[in-house]
């Protein structure tokens, strides 16, 4: 029974979040995603290469909407994606089954994350696109871990910097290793 009244919950809801805050994940989230995207289609259109990944835009949640989490840090989020992007490739690259390279990836990608200590949940992501990618991503092979995988965070931590720390409310990053 006490395993059964966990999934309750503890009937708590997190505070509202100001005007303010919500502002500024905005803007955070527009030029971060908008310059990712940029790069992507302005530059990388008549290429096999890669720059914009679904993971960002969960990589953007963190870092623009919860930029005081842990799991935002810069650490993790470069960690995160580049552990997660070399572990996806090699997992496509060596498990012939789809289904169990899928599962292998992300589980793969989550224990290594949680002992280099840069758990980022995007990571996950980014490894299955490495499995399930179209063929422009499988042709990056692990180009993918630099390109998008890193480039990518690199511009949303930039962004980032320079963003979450315009409101005095903000302060990023809480830490950086």
């Amino acid at each position: 029974m006490q395993y059964f009244r966990k999934m309750c919950g503890c009937g708590c809801n997190p505070c509202s979040i100001s005007l303010s805050e919500t502002f500024w994940s905005f803007v955070g989230a527009l030029v971060g995603i908008g310059c990712v995207a940029y790069l992507h289609f302005a530059l990388l259109a008549d290429s096999d290469a890669v720059m914009l990944i679904g993971s960002f835009g969960a990589s953007a949640v963190l870092l623009y909407g919860a930029p005081a989490a842990p799991l935002s840090q810069p650490r993790n989020l470069v960690g995160g994606h580049v552990l997660s992007a070399l572990i996806g490739v090699a997992t496509a690259t060596h498990v012939s089954l789809p289904w169990l390279a899928c599962a292998l990836a992300v589980a793969t990608a989550i224990a290594v994350m949680h002992l280099t200590a840069t758990l980022h949940p995007p990571g996950g992501a980014t490894a299955l696109i490495a499995v399930i990618g179209s063929d422009r991503v499988h042709a990056l092979g692990y180009g993918y871990a630099l390109v998008p995988a890193l480039s990518g965070a690199l511009i949303l931590l930039a962004v980032a910097l320079v963003i979450n720390n315009i409101p005095k409310s903000r302060r990023y990053p809480q830490y950086w290793n």
